[in-house]
């Protein structure tokens, strides 16, 4: 499909590394310092905001106006796609506002029409990894109550053995480049649908994600999450931790089912207006992850520490990559001796961030910070992060307890609304005054956090 191939190549799409065009210097666009997407104060939550109209939108109309290039991907394209996939759910499909849509794809262009056309629509979307089995996709569904799910042809054979035990399922879209009896093409109702669509105004604190916790000592949870977490990316706390610019190239390595993804591959790079760089990456290769730094106008990092600490064991004593200027990393614990390593060794620093699915971001290492071996950072607004004890008591520093956010008298509105279906879980993890993340820490005289451990849904990707 040619609109997709074009798609793909202004985009930074690559299925394959051996397939992909060198980068030139047509990837970088030059950055123009009068232009720049809406922001608010740290602690301002404006009464309506929506990702698709607020930021996407806003770009294409930049774009439009001559005050952005279009190069090397339009995202008057992405705009104008997203609204043909809006169409798709709303028209085809017939699903509607606070409607749950299952997302399981992998690095595809596909994923990122889909978040979007759902956040025009008010749909709810539930993204979840391609590395699933049977009966966690049935979990899901069935949790969820899903009215639709988009998916390849992989997982599509499995849904199918289990579409019985799944009434609400209603709707099932196959991105493929072949037929299946019983679902929708996505690629062909793409070029079909209506280009005509009015974006949704939704209150910042509409729901619009849910993200299913990783259930590693227990049954995963749906942390909802609003409009608003995407709102945090155009806080200016937010914007200093990576400090993204228009000319930036932001690679951020995470599978397309954790927070991680939405918000570094999606939300933080559109919401400064620059490039996200998006490999297939069908099977972890350290020595491709590699190759595409070297290769390619990366400057921009993002990934969990195991994929730091698995290039550092390939077998060079030091490495510069000639673009890259800025790596981070979070989502697992950051061992100091690899963070140490890796300055060493490519001349980088490592900054750490941390946060949950139920938090987005809750702390980070800026980059005018100083970096503390073992410090995980501190609060990024508009989080008010304390170590308490089991009461919710704020503790001295230097003292371990759990680490808590303030949500009283007021909740931030980046932090998740709730576990979905599960209000007894909900109120369990309040404390007081906070919210009880679970984690235990302590935190130094400076205000840096240090993080000690987890009592449930450990990850453990190393």
């Amino acid at each position: 499909m040619q609109w997709l191939m074009r798609f793909r190549i202004l985009w930074g799409i690559h299925k394959s590394f051996h397939n992909i065009h060198p980068a030139t210097s047509q990837l970088c666009c030059r950055s123009l310092s009068e232009v720049g997407a809406p922001r608010w104060n740290d602690y301002e939550v404006p009464e309506e905001f929506n990702f698709a109209s607020c930021v996407l939108d806003y770009w294409a109309q930049m774009e439009k106006e001559g005050k952005r290039g279009p190069n090397p991907w339009s995202f008057r394209e992405m705009s104008d796609l997203t609204r043909h996939v809006a169409n798709i759910f709303t028209q085809t499909c017939g699903l509607q506002q606070g409607d749950l849509l299952a997302l399981i794809l992998p690095r595809v262009p596909e994923w990122w029409l889909v978040a979007v056309g759902c956040m025009r629509t008010g749909i709810i979307f539930m993204p979840a990894t391609i590395m699933l089995k049977a009966k966690d996709i049935l979990y899901r569904l069935q949790m969820s109550k899903a009215k639709g799910i988009v998916t390849t042809d992989t997982i599509a054979s499995d849904v199918d053995s289990m579409a019985s035990e799944c009434p609400s399922l209603k709707t099932k879209l196959l991105v493929s480049d072949h037929s299946r009896e019983g679902w929708l093409d996505f690629r062909s109702l793409i070029k079909s649908a209506s280009p005509e669509h009015t974006c949704i105004k939704s209150k910042t604190v509409d729901p619009m994600v849910i993200f299913f916790t990783s259930g590693t000592t227990g049954f995963p949870k749906m942390a909802k999450h609003c409009h608003g977490l995407a709102l945090q990316a155009s806080f200016p706390t937010s914007r200093k931790i990576r400090s993204l610019k228009i000319s930036d190239v932001s690679w951020c390595l995470s599978d397309p089912g954790w927070i991680l993804a939405t918000m570094g591959t999606l939300v933080e790079p559109w919401t400064a207006g620059c490039t996200a760089f998006i490999h297939h990456l069908p099977q972890f290769d350290t020595k491709v992850i590699i190759q595409a730094l070297l290769k390619y106008p990366i400057n921009q990092f993002f990934g969990a520490p195991s994929i730091f600490r698995m290039i550092l064991r390939q077998d060079f004593t030091s490495i510069r990559f000639p673009a890259l200027e800025h790596c981070c990393t979070a989502g697992e614990v950051l061992w100091p001796k690899d963070q140490e390593e890796w300055k060493r060794r490519t001349g980088l620093p490592l900054y750490d961030i941390y946060g949950q699915s139920e938090t987005g971001i809750i702390c980070a290492t800026l980059r005018e910070m100083k970096i503390k071996p073992g410090f995980l950072g501190k609060a990024t607004p508009p989080y008010d992060v304390q170590v308490i004890d089991d009461k919710g008591n704020i503790l001295p520093p230097n003292t371990e307890g759990n680490i808590g956010i303030r949500i009283k008298p007021a909740r931030p509105v980046t932090l998740f609304v709730g576990y979905e279906g599960n209000p007894e879980k909900t109120a369990e993890v309040e404390c007081g005054d906070f919210f009880n993340t679970g984690d235990a820490g302590m935190m130094d005289e400076e205000g840096y956090i240090c993080f000690l451990g987890r009592s449930d849904d450990i990850i453990n990707a190393s």
